[in-house]
């Protein structure tokens, strides 16, 4: 019996983190996308500010990717290398996962607003 009761506290202890981990990542919603080509920021974009959804191309040296942009949502929806991951990891709405297309030096990421902090210096 004393294990049935620690067993329970434990999962409810758990079932509590889990609910608190889904509220905090639920609330981390980006205002800001940050488009960098090759570590150089070339477009700014507020998500919360789109009122028609609209696509851009950019083209470097490396390749072209076709980006698609939403109220709260972007994607890459075409891009000319390999293996194309940038294109099927479809819609990003959050700062918790990039979108990288690696072989064109793309990086499209999420702030909170503004210019992106330095959290950390790295030596």
């Amino acid at each position: 019996m004393k294990t049935t009761g620690f067993w329970i506290i434990i999962l409810c202890g758990l079932l509590v983190l889990s609910v608190i981990a889904f509220i905090l990542l639920k609330r981390d919603t980006a205002d800001v996308a940050l488009v960098y080509s090759d570590g150089v920021l070339i477009e700014q974009i507020d998500m919360t500010a789109i009122s028609e959804p609209y696509t851009f191309t950019i083209e470097t040296t490396h390749g072209t990717n076709t980006i698609a942009v939403e109220r709260g949502r972007i994607r890459v929806v075409d891009a000319d290398c390999p293996d194309k991951s940038c294109v099927k990891q479809g819609w990003v709405g959050s700062g918790v996962v990039p979108i990288v297309c690696l072989p064109h030096g793309l990086v499209i990421e999420f702030s909170g607003g503004g210019a992106p902090e330095i959290d950390a210096i790295a030596r």
